[in-house]
C-alpha cells in the first residue's frame, strides 16, 4: 500500500510536504518508524528541512496542532473533528485540538467568478443585481458574499473555494494511507484508532463539500422548528442552490460572542439561554437531527428574544433506540444509578466490536464518579466537567463512543459554554431534565410498547414460518455429508505459523550448513579433475551466504514483531 502512495506521481509532491512539516516539528522519529526516511532522505537534504523555531519548550500535543496548522485546511479539519474525541484525547490533547481555526484569505473575486458564472448558467449580475465581491467571511472549504434578489431581498451566496475538492481528496487518500501504516507500524498507537476516526472523518468531510446537502438538513431543521417562531432557520434558494453554491436569506443579527451588543440591542440574555438550550436539547432528544457546531459563529440573536441557526453543514443524526440509550444513560447518572449507565455503555462497547469489558470494574469506577455529585445541587452540576471525567473512565477501560454520539457531545459542550457566557447561571442540567423524562416515558407509552411488541410478534413467527425448511436443508446437508464443522483458535493458529516459520528456518539452516560442508570438499579436492569442479564450490558458498543472510533477516524481523 504504502508503494502504491509513493507510485502515484500526484500525490509525491503532497508526500514530501507532508514528511517536511513532520521532521520541522520534531516528528522525525515517527515519520522514520513508518518507513518515510529512505525514501525521503535525499529530498529532504535538496529541500533543507529543518526543526521549527522553539520546538523544546512545545508540549507534544502543540507540536502535533502547529504540525496541522501547516499542513492546510483538510487536517485543521481532522484536528477539529479530534477535539470531539474526548472519548479518545485527554484533556490537553482535546485543548490544543480546540485551538485549530480554519481562517484563511479569501480566495480573489477573479478565481471564483468563472465556477459562479458556471454554477448559475449565467453572469452573476443578471441573477443578482447586487453582489459585494468583498466576502463577508472565509474559511477553508468556501466563502461567503453578500447578494440581493431583483425583488430587493438580501441573501447570502456560500461558494465553495475553486479546486478544493481536489486537493481535499489527495490528502484523503494519504490520511488513509498513513492511518493503515501507523497501526501496522506503531502498535503503541492503535489505541487511538487512527484508520476509523479517518474514515468517519472522510464521510464527515464529504458531506460538507456538498452544500445541497447542507440545505437539505437546514430545510429538515427548520420543518421541525415550524411551531417555534423563536428559532429561526435561513430560507433556501434551491433555484441557485447546488453542490458548490448555497443560497439563502441573509440573517443580520448579534453574533453569539457580542454580549455588549446583545445588552444594547435591550435583549434577555437568561431567556436566550434558555431557548438555545431548549432548541438544541429539541433537536438531540426528541428531532434525532442536530446542529453539531452551534459555536457563537453560528448563533445570531434577533429582536424578540429569536435565537436564528445558520451554517448546517455539521449535523448529527440519532435514532430513536440511541436516543433512548442517552436518555437511560444520563438519566441513570442524575439519579445515581451507576447500573443503569453501566449496562448502557456495555451495550455501546459490544456494538463498537471492543475487548471484553470488565464489568465490576467499571461499575465500581463509575459508582464512584457518581458518588462525587451526590447531595449536589442539580444548578451545580456542569456539564462539560462530567463529560470530561466520564469520558477519562471510557478512555480508562478502552471503551469508545459510537461515532453518532460523538458530534453530540461537542454539541453539548458547545452549547454549555454558550449558555454560561450568557447567564453565569445558566443550569444546563435542569434543562435537560424533562426531555430524558419525556424520552422514557415514550418509551414505555402502550402505543410504543404494543408496536415494538407487534414487530416482536412478526419477528417471531417470521422465525418460525422458516424454521421447518431451515431444519430439512440441515437434515439434508447430513445426511450427503456437506454438513462440517469448523473451529479454529486463534492462539493454536498463531503457534501453529511460528512453527512453520521456525522449521522453515531450521531447514534452511541445515542446508546452508550442508552447501558450507559440500563446497569446503569440492574447493580442496586434489588433481585436474578437482581443479574443473572448484567452480561448483564457489556456487555453493555463495548460495550458503545467502541462506545465511535470509536466515539473520528473519530473525531480526521476528524479534521487532
Amino acid at each position: 500500500m504504502l508503494r502504491e502512495a509513493f507510485g502515484a506521481i500526484r500525490d509525491l509532491g503532497r508526500v514530501n510536504q507532508i514528511a517536511a512539516v513532520l521532521i520541522r516539528y520534531g516528528f522525525g522519529d515517527l515519520v522514520q518508524r513508518i518507513g518515510l526516511a529512505r525514501t525521503l532522505e535525499r529530498a529532504g537534504r535538496i529541500l533543507h528541512w529543518q526543526t521549527a523555531e522553539g520546538i523544546a519548550q512545545m508540549t507534544l500535543p502543540t507540536r502535533l496542532r502547529r504540525s496541522m496548522e501547516d499542513l492546510g485546511p483538510t487536517f485543521v479539519k481532522l484536528g477539529q473533528v479530534l477535539a470531539t474525541r474526548v472519548d479518545l484525547f485527554p484533556p490537553d490533547w482535546i485543548a490544543e485540538f480546540g485551538r485549530l481555526q480554519n481562517g484563511v484569505p479569501a480566495v480573489p473575486w477573479a478565481r471564483v467568478l468563472p465556477q459562479l458564472r458556471e454554477d448559475l448558467g449565467d453572469e452573476p449580475h443578471h441573477v443578482f443585481p447586487v453582489i459585494d465581491q468583498t466576502p463577508l467571511a472565509a474559511a477553508s472549504l468556501a466563502q461567503a458574499h453578500r447578494a440581493q434578489l431583483p425583488d430587493g431581498t438580501e441573501v447570502v451566496l456560500k461558494i465553495r473555494r475553486p479546486g478544493i475538492r481536489q486537493v481535499i481528496e489527495a490528502d484523503l487518500r494519504l490520511m488513509l494511507l498513513l492511518a493503515d501504516v501507523i497501526e501496522a507500524k506503531l502498535p503503541d498507537l492503535r489505541r487511538y484508532r487512527p484508520k476509523q476516526v479517518v474514515q468517519q472523518f472522510m464521510i464527515s468531510l464529504r458531506r460538507e463539500l456538498d452544500f445541497a446537502a447542507e440545505c437539505r438538513n437546514a430545510e429538515r431543521v427548520a420543518h421541525n422548528f415550524a411551531e417555534h417562531p423563536e428559532i429561526v432557520v435561513p430560507k433556501v434558494y434551491w433555484a441557485w442552490t447546488g453542490e458548490r453554491l448555497n443560497v439563502q436569506d441573509r440573517v443580520i443579527g448579534i453574533e453569539g460572542n457580542r454580549l455588549d451588543e446583545i445588552d444594547a440591542a435591550g435583549l434577555d440574555r437568561r431567556e436566550l439561554a434558555r431557548r438555545g438550550a431548549q432548541a438544541v436539547l429539541k433537536m438531540v432528544l426528541e428531532d434525532g437531527l442536530f446542529h453539531a457546531d452551534p459555536h457563537p459563529g453560528n448563533v445570531f440573536y434577533l429582536p424578540g428574544n429569536r435565537i436564528a441557526f445558520i451554517d448546517f453543514g455539521m449535523v448529527g443524526w440519532l435514532s430513536r433506540e440511541r436516543r433512548y440509550q442517552l436518555a437511560q444513560l444520563l438519566h441513570g447518572l442524575a439519579i445515581h444509578d451507576s447500573e443503569s449507565a453501566v449496562h448502557v455503555l456495555i451495550d455501546w462497547a459490544e456494538a463498537e466490536g471492543d475487548a471484553v469489558v470488565d464489568e465490576t470494574r467499571l461499575l465500581a469506577d463509575i459508582d464512584a464518579f457518581v458518588d462525587q455529585y451526590r447531595g449536589i445541587p442539580l444548578r451545580q452540576y456542569r456539564l462539560s466537567s462530567m463529560l470530561s471525567e466520564a469520558a477519562a473512565i471510557l478512555r480508562e477501560h478502552g471503551l469508545v463512543l459510537p461515532p453518532d454520539l460523538v458530534l453530540m457531545v461537542k454539541a453539548f459542550i458547545s452549547l454549555e459554554g454558550l449558555g454560561r457566557q450568557l447567564d453565569p447561571d445558566f443550569d444546563m442540567a435542569t434543562q435537560m431534565t424533562p426531555y430524558l423524562e419525556q424520552v422514557l416515558l415514550q418509551r414505555h407509552k402502550p402505543t410504543a410498547m404494543a408496536r415494538r411488541g407487534w414487530r416482536a410478534l412478526g419477528d417471531a413467527v417470521s422465525l418460525l414460518s422458516r424454521a421447518p425448511r431451515d431444519l430439512r436443508q440441515l437434515l439434508r446437508s447430513a445426511r450427503s455429508g456437506r454438513l462440517h464443522l469448523q473451529v479454529e483458535i486463534t492462539s493454536l493458529k498463531a503457534f501453529g505459523e511460528q512453527i512453520d516459520r521456525a522449521s522453515n528456518r531450521l531447514t534452511l539452516g541445515v542446508v546452508t550448513a550442508a552447501l558450507i560442508v559440500g563446497s569446503s570438499i569440492v574447493m580442496h579436492a586434489g588433481g585436474e579433475a578437482g581443479s574443473k569442479v572448484q567452480w561448483l564450490g564457489i556456487i555453493g558458498f555463495v548460495a550458503a551466504a545467502l541462506g545465511g543472510f535470509w536466515i539473520l533477516v528473519s530473525i531480526l524481523r521476528s524479534r521487532r514483531k
